[in-house]
């Protein structure tokens, strides 16, 4: 199959500089608290009950939370680079947040544990699908390779 290799479209870099930022920020915050943990987590003055939330998340839980960050940066990388594999790792990113969703909306207490914070775990799926869309119509228009 023939790629396109005109330069591609301004939005692509704004969308994948942007992903690359916002999924940054997901690792960063991922790893912080995994090796810094309560000192981390205290610099958001979290309550108690947020606390105890954390403190009871299931192992799987801390594993589906680095596959939706660290896929999500991927998918950033391969996304500027112009790689049909984004599609891949931004796909991974989203069932990452999904089953994080689940969990936190249907298995636990986490709507109630993260008080008004809970709105923003739906706008993380919006844009982990809104990346996947991008990346799937960026593969269509033969702008990825």
């Amino acid at each position: 199959m023939i790629r396109d290799r005109s330069p591609a479209a301004w939005h692509l870099w704004v969308v994948g500089g942007v992903a690359l930022l916002w999924n940054g920020m997901g690792c960063l915050d991922y790893t912080m608290t995994q090796t810094r943990g309560d000192a981390w987590l205290a610099n958001m003055d979290p309550t108690e009950l947020q606390m105890a939330w954390f403190h009871g998340l299931p192992a799987w839980y801390h594993g589906v939370w680095a596959l939706g960050v660290w896929a999500g940066l991927l998918g950033a990388i391969l996304l500027l680079l112009r790689r049909e594999w984004a599609l891949h790792a931004f796909a991974a990113s989203f069932v990452g947040w999904a089953a994080g969703a689940i969990y936190a909306f249907g298995l636990s207490n986490g709507m109630e544990a993260m008080g008004p914070w809970w709105p923003m775990l739906v706008v993380k799926g919006g844009i982990c699908a809104f990346l996947v869309w991008y990346a799937w119509s960026a593969g269509r228009t033969r702008v990825l390779r």
